[in-house]
């Protein structure tokens, strides 16, 4: 009998597979997953141009990184440009702003080769100071795991899996072509298992695919003696776990909403609920972070995420401090997760009647 099961798993799997890869409805699934190449992508072939960019600035305007970071606000003009000579571009103009006497304002720029400086001026003074560094290996790390974490595995994955794993039924259920399966001699469960493979595998080789490729569109900017040190050291084990933990958000989202697909008639509200808890996980009570997906994909992630410093006060101060759990139990709490959901839904589609009518 389980021969028999088995088979019929991979019957399912096969028919359903076609669908899910060749669907207008996953087309905006790959949409949400490549996305973020193109902007790998496109980031490697500037910040080499930006890196020649400004080494060459700097050896025609020469300042230390030392002087550069010895300037505060408050600082004047004469004073800054004793300190750091003539910048390499300035710009100033004289106007009012609101009701008021005239008032003069605009910005220089300074670099030592690494940092573009820019200093901006309000009567002479300096205001505020904005700096942006030439890309690094550690620094792209540190974008790839924030855009990993923030954008890729709360968006990208989640919006993934509810559009693959809610359909698996409910879509067919639209579509009035669920009964032809549930006219066939195959046990519920089996049917279950069987779509949900076929998501899986479909949700893992796209979602994964997208890792790999924005990794490769990540690292290609760099020369091959900074991979080698790279790769030499942790750079294989952070590919590889990007790439598990990935697997592990298409096994968990997916099996939390192929159950709400079987429960729900509209599961837009139910995904809604969800992907407002999963995004406001940093905000939450340490107990609380726990009860969430997003918290355990965060435990075994191998680069922490960079907080944004240009956050204000208020929202700073309403994040918690994470203190994350080892990555093998994260591993099993995902997996403890993932069954208990497959339960539930093996339990709804047992008891599963077809009213075409109603929905």
């Amino acid at each position: 009998m389980n021969g028999i099961w088995l088979l019929q798993i991979l019957a399912v799997v096969r028919l359903e597979i076609k669908k899910t890869f060749l669907s207008r409805r996953s087309l905006w699934v790959y949409l949400l997953a490549f996305a973020p190449v193109i902007i790998f992508f496109v980031r490697s072939i500037n910040e080499p141009r930006q890196r020649d960019r400004l080494a060459e600035i700097a050896a025609k305007h020469p300042v230390s990184t030392q002087a550069l970071n010895s300037i505060k606000e408050e600082t004047t003009y004469e004073q800054v440009v004793e300190k750091l000579g003539e910048p390499y571009l300035k710009n100033f103009r004289t106007g009012r702003r609101g009701p008021g006497p005239e008032h003069e304002f605009g910005f220089v720029r300074y670099t030592d080769g690494e940092t573009d400086v820019v200093l901006h001026f309000f009567d002479k003074k300096v205001v505020r100071i904005s700096k942006s560094q030439v890309d690094n290996l550690p620094r792209s790390q540190t974008v790839f795991a924030t855009s990993f974490q923030f954008y890729f595995l709360r968006l990208a994955v989640f919006f993934g899996c509810v559009g693959v794993f809610v359909n698996l039924f409910r879509g067919e259920m639209l579509d009035k072509s669920l009964h032809f399966y549930l006219l066939t001699p195959m046990r519920r469960e089996v049917l279950l298992a069987g779509k949900y493979l076929a998501g899986l595998l479909a949700t893992v080789f796209i979602f994964t695919s997208s890792t790999a490729l924005q990794w490769w569109a990540m690292l290609r900017q760099f020369d091959q003696s900074v991979l080698a040190d790279f790769f030499a050291g942790d750079g294989g084990s952070q590919f590889w776990t990007y790439l598990g933990v990935t697997s592990l958000a298409c096994i968990a989202y997916g099996s939390i909403f192929l159950t709400v697909g079987l429960i729900f008639r509209n599961p837009i509200i139910p995904a809604a609920v969800v992907l407002l808890w999963e995004g406001i996980n940093p905000f939450l009570p340490a107990a609380l972070k726990k009860i969430s997906v997003i918290y355990y994909l965060q435990s075994i992630c191998p680069v922490v995420a960079s907080k944004e410093s240009n956050l204000p006060a208020l929202v700073k101060f309403l994040i918690s401090p994470t203190q994350l759990v080892t990555p093998l139990f994260a591993v099993i709490c995902i997996i403890i997760v993932t069954l208990i959901m497959l339960v539930l839904a093996g339990y709804f589609a047992r008891r599963m009647e077809i009213n075409y009518s109603i929905d």
